[in-house]
């Protein structure tokens, strides 16, 4: 039994540790600030009310916190809005950030991913970072219906934020890296969305996806099914809820071009769900690229020596992928 409880712990829990560590950054210092139950495995889509969006200004250096991109069940899902200190009179690019924690915790100013913030507003992106739905309290598929209701809603409002709808990237890690997978391979055919802004697509144009599972029935197996049911309702390891929540299981050929990163002594993510999903991308002709990070646990986290490459190339080399995609 403690065995199963550690184990849980360490999809639960393993963004609080890093944190810990100290290898997580804050998230940049706002200049500007707005105060602002079990689904199916595959819901039926449904109109609601779109709520109006909060006032946002497009301005050099501005930060935008809680802002809320849409209310499923009433419940209003928030993400923080970064813009860069220089700003083009053209509508630009923007990289939105997906934090882990087990689909159970975390938040978005948290995660491995968050240290590449810096870096791609340096580079002159918007950078949004989301807030979603966790487990237990809300089951799969709420987190995915809720980042893919932000990817609608962000475009619904390319105006107003002074984006370009059709230069989207998004980046997480761990089950923030599963989430982005999915947002990848997915389109509006596998039932996943639902709710506000229903005219418009979650399709994103390049996806970085870091030591996040992408075969579900292959991971979760074992010790590991408490967590397949305590997230997906799953009651045995080859549920149908875990091949519809795996993102190899959608992948086609018009994907969008996957970074794939992940450290070679993954405790707690297998390198192999990685290897899955590259092998996946590239039989299809998807243009996919994967990195392993030597000497390098969950979250990155040094392991028998320095991390090669290390934490800053890193953040360089996902800016760089986007440079190539997005700009």
């Amino acid at each position: 039994m403690k065995k199963i409880i550690v184990l849980v712990c360490l999809f639960v829990c393993g963004f609080a540790s890093a944190c810990q560590r100290g290898q997580l950054a804050r998230a940049p210092e706002p200049t500007a600030t707005l105060a602002a139950p079990t689904t199916a495995p595959v819901p039926t889509p449904t109109a609601r009310a779109t709520p109006p969006p909060q006032k946002i200004e497009a301005k050099p250096g501005a930060s935008y916190l809680d802002v809320t991109y849409c209310t499923p069940d009433g419940i209003a899902q928030k993400m923080n809005v970064f813009y860069p200190r220089q700003l083009s009179d053209k509508a630009m690019p923007i990289a939105v950030y997906v934090h882990g924690g087990g689909w159970t915790a975390g938040d978005k100013g948290s995660g491995a991913g968050s240290v590449d913030m810096q870096e791609l507003l340096a580079r002159g992106y918007i950078v949004a970072s989301l807030d979603y739905r966790l487990a237990p309290q809300y089951k799969w598929p709420s987190h995915i219906t809720d980042v893919k209701c932000a990817i609608r809603h962000l475009r619904a409002n390319a105006a107003l934020y002074h984006l370009d709808p059709n230069r989207i990237g998004v980046w997480g890690g761990s089950a923030g890296g599963h989430l982005v997978a999915m947002l990848g391979t997915t389109d509006a055919r596998a039932g996943f969305d639902v709710g506000e802004y229903l005219d418009q697509s979650s399709r994103v144009q390049a996806v970085v996806d870091l030591f996040g599972p992408a075969d579900l029935p292959a991971m979760l197996t074992g010790r590991a099914a408490m967590v397949a049911q305590m997230v997906f309702g799953a009651t045995s390891d080859n549920d149908p809820v875990l091949v519809k929540a795996s993102p190899v299981t959608y992948i086609t050929p018009d994907d969008p071009p996957f970074l794939i990163l992940h450290g070679d002594k993954d405790a707690v993510v297998p390198l192999e769900q990685s290897q899955i999903l590259y092998d996946k991308l590239k039989a299809s002709g998807v243009n996919a690229t994967f990195v392993i990070v030597k000497n390098a646990g969950h979250s990155f986290t040094p392991s028998g020596g320095a991390i090669s490459p290390s934490r800053t190339e890193l953040s360089k080399m996902i800016a760089d992928f986007f440079d190539k995609h997005l700009k």
